[in-house]
């Protein structure tokens, strides 16, 4: 069982506008979860999620965030289970990579990390495909 999925993505936004989409609880709560975040280091986040059925909230603390990595542990809130998520971003000619990681995912037991690595693969497609319909709504459209 593979324990690191990864996700890359180009975006044509500088990438200035990618951090901040990835970094600041305003920008994270209109396209993925709300959020009480703050890209600083030691930071207790908690990405929310009422509207949907079975999820639990995901609580962890920001390890680092320097322009343009963030990383944090990620811990689904009534389990002990921490895993590690961590963003890069990089500039390129007209735009910007992002590359995602998720890792840690044998942290989990049994046939749990399987069901584990499969939802989390499938939550970061569409996590990643939510932050690419929000960044070409009328704020970011260029």
């Amino acid at each position: 069982m593979k324990d690191l999925i990864t996700k890359e993505q180009v975006f044509s936004h500088p990438i200035d506008t990618i951090w901040n989409a990835i970094s600041t609880a305003e920008e994270i709560s209109n396209w993925f979860l709300p959020a009480d975040f703050k890209a600083e280091v030691g930071y207790n986040y908690t990405f929310n999620s009422p509207d949907k059925e079975n999820c639990k909230p995901i609580v962890g603390i920001i390890k680092q965030a320097t322009p343009y990595t963030l990383i944090y542990s990620w811990k689904i809130a009534g389990t002990d289970v921490e895993t590690t998520v961590k963003w890069t971003l990089e500039k390129i000619e007209n735009g910007t990579k992002l590359l995602l990681e998720h890792s840690g995912i044998s942290n989990y037991t049994g046939e749990t990390i399987i069901e584990m690595f499969n939802s989390f693969d499938g939550g970061w497609d569409n996590c990643i495909k939510g932050l690419s319909e929000y960044l070409t709504t009328a704020t970011y459209a260029g």
